[in-house]
């Protein structure tokens, strides 16, 4: 690959034209500093690349920057001893995107303190298919379990079935041993839910929440992508001492309910904020996803891979609703 000129894609916003991204041709200086310069072989789509390459949302804090919150590749050149050329890395969040260069690019350069030595166990391809998505499930089950999470409770309610969080998620706790109910309108894909482990596929066009303060209990806790009224409606209806994890807001940021659940039954409602997760949480994050909370089933989560002139296509479905699953973005040198 020719490292004095090479493709990413690149979005701009300036004060004349506004907005604009595509492909384009950079040189090494173009990009963001870091001890690190990695030649790229893989990245994703997550809901924030769609809203950052479109336009559409307000994800990148510096213009321009290529686009792209996940990465993974070889390190091809190190000033620091930690890392070695020929290494393989990943980086999910971290900034990448939203104040420096992400992962849509042939190149990248990264700072030492956010690249997690590929874990064994783990390929760069099957990284990347699980990528900020599955990393945001992992670490929504670590914190449930770090306050008393346990199979004992009850099923976990997954929002957001058919999503990447969604589908890794319902993969990843049944990996850890929960029993999953998935929560998606998309009808049509419950069997692929099911495949992937869901004990039982939920219509949330048709849960009727009862609008009470407590109701029974029907779940041992929830990762929620959805808030808005799905949290609201799931608060009442989680057992005692049990755990909604909350990671999305496609259904809005606001969210009503009343002190009851949380001072009767000792409910507990945790914030997922991966982007700027501490490296020895996010190292113990990768080492679970490489090990026992490895999913079964990553091949088929991954239903679209493209490469970088494919991305705007892939945007305009993800925000149209259409999207199931992952899309991995092929870039570089894979193996």
């Amino acid at each position: 690959m020719n490292r004095d000129a090479f493709s990413a894609f690149r979005i701009h916003n300036d004060p004349a034209s506004g907005h604009r991204a595509g492909i384009e041709t950079l040189q090494m200086q173009a990009l963001s500093p870091g001890e690190l310069l990695v030649e790229v072989a893989y990245s994703s789509v997550n809901y924030k690349d769609a809203l950052a390459g479109t336009g559409k949302g307000k994800v990148l804090r510096q213009y321009p920057l290529n686009g792209g919150i996940d990465v993974a590749g070889h390190v091809v050149a190190s000033t620091v001893p930690a890392f070695q050329e020929g290494d393989a890395v990943l980086c999910t969040g971290s900034g990448l995107s939203e104040t420096r260069d992400g992962g849509y690019s042939q190149y990248i350069r990264l700072p030492a303190a956010w690249a997690i030595p590929l874990p064994t166990g783990l390929s760069l391809r099957e990284s990347m298919i699980l990528g900020t998505a599955g990393f945001t499930a992992a670490l929504g089950l670590l914190q449930m379990e770090a306050n008393r999470q346990s199979p004992s409770l009850g099923p976990i309610a997954v929002t957001g079935a058919t999503g990447g969080v969604g589908m890794l998620a319902i993969d990843i706790y049944t990996r850890a041993g929960y029993e999953v109910n998935a929560i998606s309108g998309k009808t049509d894909q419950f069997a692929a839910l099911s495949e992937l482990g869901a004990s039982q596929c939920l219509d949330r066009h048709q849960l009727a929440f009862s609008g009470k303060p407590l109701d029974s209990a029907r779940f041992g806790g929830a990762l929620d992508n959805i808030g808005g009224k799905m949290l609201s409606g799931l608060l009442p209806l989680v057992q005692p001492y049990g755990n909604i994890a909350v990671c999305g807001n496609a259904g809005g940021l606001v969210f009503d309910s009343t002190v009851m659940p949380f001072i009767i039954r000792g409910v507990n409602l945790l914030g997922v904020a991966t982007a700027a997760t501490a490296r020895d949480i996010r190292e113990q994050v990768w080492q679970r996803l490489a090990s026992d909370w490895k999913p079964r089933y990553l091949d088929r989560i991954a239903t679209r891979e493209v490469e970088l002139e494919g991305l705007a296509d892939v945007f305009e479905t993800m925000l149209a609703g259409g999207s199931f699953g992952r899309t991995l973005v092929r870039i570089g040198k894979t193996a």
